[in-house]
């Protein structure tokens, strides 16, 4: 499902919870030690650090505890019943419940597809996959399923 990301790290409360989490995603572990976990995204070349620390509760930007893995378009169509069948539950993002997932972020000239959840930390996590658009009209964000009647 995964299909990229170079290198991320994420401060977590429970080192061991949170390699659960992440190998339900299909990550593979690289290395771990008692306080830090590797996991390979793309084997050799990129990953993902988890750093276990009592100072998650402390205020971060979003953007420092946000990370969007990159799917094919095909792989978001199932993706709600792919993180649903893992135990992993959807978070509303941009006024869409998520029922309403996965949404269409329109950004001129690209558009993506987006579903979002939490790890056990709260740290914002996101499949994205990017999409075509044969229009240049400013569109609003949508479902990918108003999206795909559109196109």
């Amino acid at each position: 499902m995964i299909k990229g990301l170079y290198e991320a790290h994420l401060p977590v409360s429970s080192l061991l919870e949170s390699i659960e989490f992440y190998k339900k995603l299909g990550l593979e572990v690289a290395s771990q030690n008692e306080k830090l976990a590797f996991f390979w995204i793309e084997k050799g070349r990129s990953w993902l650090e988890l750093w276990e620390t009592d100072k998650v509760a402390t205020p971060y930007h979003p953007s420092l505890r946000h990370i969007a893995f990159q799917v094919d378009l095909e792989d978001m169509e199932n993706a709600k019943e792919w993180l649903e069948d893992r135990g992993i539950t959807i978070r509303t993002a941009f006024g869409f419940s998520p029922e309403e997932q996965p949404l269409v972020l329109p950004n001129i000239p690209h558009a993506h597809a987006a579903i979002y959840f939490h790890d056990p930390d709260g740290n914002s996590l996101e499949l994205i996959a990017p999409l075509k658009m044969d229009c240049e009209e400013e569109l609003q964000k949508m479902t990918l399923e108003a999206w795909n009647s559109k196109t």
